[in-house]
């Protein structure tokens, strides 16, 4: 008969506060593929049995694990995966007892962050976050966690979080570590919050440099403004639903008799979070003010355009105004001139002694009278 496997109370989903140090690269996975390129292979990527917060096991498959954790009393199994597939999920739903509409989730993944319990197990989805620096944009992955008398699943959708440098930091602290699944639930906890801080970073440098842009007339400016906005807006869609996930862990505090200290440990981490997203919500804010800006100064700048088009085309208008008057003007006695020039012996005042001076004087009032009469219309 397989031994007996010790029971720890869910509602304590915390173990002694973590060193915060963080790293950069996650369990040792291969790369995402690139568009285009053959999917990525699910795995195995690290399973330990442990017993009084020290590794008893190494195993390298689940069959092995599962006899590995009956061997041992008060054993935990804390089994991490990378794109599990169907048949690996199905394997740990038998021997784990796991609930049906978990491991749909699990197989399926495209969760937002929440909180579930089926029965003795807690199903929790996180959505970890890291900022790309050469594309200056942020990269969402997806984890589940099955969490239960005596072990713990990871189900890693992406390449965050750092789940590697989570179970080294735990293996450094068997004290720690001996609290059980809860004491790993919190360390995940804290690190994915942890994750969230350099993102807040690259974010507010972005949002720095768009502003600089914005009153330095970048015609680029309105689309990036929007792509961070999406960004920023992804990143509350991954954050705020997490205050719930940990609010959740905290109304079990008194039902599951939570020590004192845990509750701490937890507080904190919510407060982490609470920080974060006020911070994304002040960034989501200040970036629809921009846009207001930046379309401020667009629509100034096309006024600008405007009046100055506007005034060129009124001075274009007087200058067709005058040179119009001129023509009129000199189109009088050059039509005269015109008519007196025919070659008809039969022309009034043809023969006429004054017929010279009377052109004259006729072209002159002619010239005259249209002049006076563009002067009072401005015209000249």
């Amino acid at each position: 008969m397989p031994a007996k496997r010790r029971t720890f109370p869910l509602g304590n989903p915390l173990g002694r506060r973590l060193t915060r140090n963080g790293g950069d690269t996650g369990e040792p996975v291969a790369a995402q593929p690139v568009s285009g390129a053959a999917p990525v292979a699910s795995r195995l990527v690290d399973s330990a049995v442990y017993t009084q917060g020290y590794r008893y096991a190494s195993p390298g498959s689940l069959a092995e694990t599962y006899r590995c954790l009956h061997e041992q009393d008060d054993a935990m199994a804390w089994i991490g995966l990378y794109r599990a597939d169907a048949d690996q999920i199905t394997s740990l739903a038998q021997e784990f007892k796991l609930h049906d509409l978990a491991v749909e989730d699990a197989i399926t993944a495209h969760q937002r962050p929440k909180l579930e319990r089926y029965g003795d197990t807690l199903f929790v989805v996180l959505r970890a976050a890291r900022y790309v620096d050469a594309l200056e944009e942020v990269a969402f992955s997806e984890l589940h966690l099955f969490v239960g008398p005596g072990f713990v699943i990871t189900v890693r959708h992406g390449e965050a979080p750092d789940l590697a440098a989570v179970r080294r930091r735990m293996e450094s602290d068997p004290q720690m570590l001996a609290r059980g699944p809860e004491a790993v639930l919190y360390a995940i906890l804290d690190q994915v919050v942890d994750g969230y801080a350099p993102v807040v970073a690259g974010l507010e440098n972005d949002i720095d440099e768009i502003e600089t842009e914005v009153f330095g007339g970048d015609p680029k400016v309105s689309r990036r403004s929007y792509e961070l906005s999406r960004e920023v807006i992804d990143f509350q869609r991954a954050a705020r639903p997490m205050l719930g996930v940990l609010d959740a862990l905290s109304a079990g505090f008194v039902k599951y008799g939570t020590e004192e200290e845990l509750q701490r440990y937890l507080r904190d981490v919510a407060d982490h979070l609470t920080q974060v997203v006020e911070r994304v919500d002040g960034f989501r804010h200040l970036l629809q003010n921009i846009l207001t800006v930046n379309a401020t100064l667009v629509s100034q700048q096309q006024n600008e355009e405007m009046r100055s088009l506007t005034a060129a085309s009124y001075e274009q208008n007087e200058e067709i105004k005058r040179v119009s008057s001129w023509a009129a003007i000199l189109f009088a006695p050059t039509l005269i001139g015109t008519v007196y020039g025919m070659n008809f012996d039969h022309m009034p005042e043809l023969h006429w002694q004054y017929g010279y001076l009377f052109a004259i004087v006729l072209m002159a009032l002619v010239c005259g009278s249209l002049y006076l009469i563009f002067k009072r219309r401005d015209w000249l």
